[in-house]
Order: C-alpha cells, then sequence, then structure tokens
C-alpha cells in the first residue's frame, strides 16, 4: 500500500452521531425560517426556541447548550438555503517560492546613550516560508527601504534555510 502513492489513504468517514435533539431540528428549522420574515424584535432567542420546545414538544433531555450551538449553525446556512445572504467561500492564497514578499515599517523605542530614542524597523516577510528580516533605520526614507531590501536578500541568498 506504501509503494502505491506517498499520500496516505483518506480516513474513513465515521456516521453522525445520534443526539437527543435529532427529533427536535425540523421544528427547530421551521421556526428560524419562520423568523426570516418577522421583524427583528420579535425574532426568536436561542432561550425562546428552547422553552418552545420544552413547553410545546416535550423534548426532555435536550440541552440548552444543544439548542444553542445548533442554532449557531443553522442559523447562517438557513439563511443561505432560502436565499437571504450569499453562501460563505473560502478561496485558498497561494505563494510560490520567491514569487512575493511583504515589506512595512514600525516605530520601535530604544535607549540609546540612555536617552530614549524612535527608531523604524524595517521588516520583509516572505509570503512563501514565512521567513523574516528586520533591520533598525534611523528613518523610514527610500534610502532605508532599498537599503533594507538589499540587507533582505543577503541575508535570504547566504542563509541556508
Amino acid at each position: 500500500m506504501a509503494l502505491e502513492s506517498v499520500w496516505p489513504a483518506p480516513r474513513k468517514q465515521l456516521p453522525p452521531r445520534i443526539s437527543r435533539l435529532d427529533p427536535f431540528k425540523a421544528t427547530i428549522d421551521e421556526i428560524l425560517r419562520e423568523d426570516l420574515d418577522a421583524p427583528r424584535k420579535q425574532r426568536h432567542t436561542v432561550k425562546r426556541v428552547f422553552d418552545r420546545l420544552i413547553d410545546e414538544h416535550d423534548a426532555q433531555g435536550v440541552t440548552y447548550s444543544m439548542v444553542r450551538a445548533y442554532i449557531f449553525q443553522r442559523r447562517p446556512e438557513i439563511r443561505v438555503e432560502e436565499g437571504r445572504s450569499p453562501p460563505q467561500a473560502f478561496v485558498p492564497q497561494t505563494h510560490r517560492p520567491g514569487d512575493e514578499a511583504e515589506v512595512d515599517f514600525g516605530d520601535v523605542w530604544i535607549h540609546l546613550n540612555g536617552v530614549s530614542t524612535k527608531v523604524f524597523l524595517f521588516s520583509l516577510r516572505l509570503s512563501f516560508s514565512g521567513k523574516a528580516v528586520h533591520k533598525i533605520f534611523a528613518s523610514c526614507g527610500q534610502e532605508a527601504f532599498l537599503e533594507g531590501h538589499v540587507h533582505a536578500l543577503e541575508v535570504r541568498c547566504t542563509s541556508t534555510g
């Protein structure tokens, strides 16, 4: 098996665990869908949904924290299902080696000859590896900006890792 691929086989998905809340999830979803058209002040709080489950549906064994966690997960999903908000999307960032870096200056206070002095910290961080190079300058002008780049490239080119 290990000779076929360097990547491990995907883990076996376990079946979802049965919860005491399962019989009431459709009811909670219905309440949340009705709340989409209700005025803001008349929408159900988690406490009100929990109380309704206990009073109207005899939800024995269901806890407030179970209801809160379910509503926290389902409320945005229902908004998307009903076309009331855009779906959440994740676009992973990819950085090729040597392609990008982030550069900035920051204020730093040091004690120079017993006097508190403001200096500027040049920071260049490589996006691919996350490694950074820093250097202190008396100003953050163009000369310091360019010298900081030269220093960072020299440090990165001569380092072994």
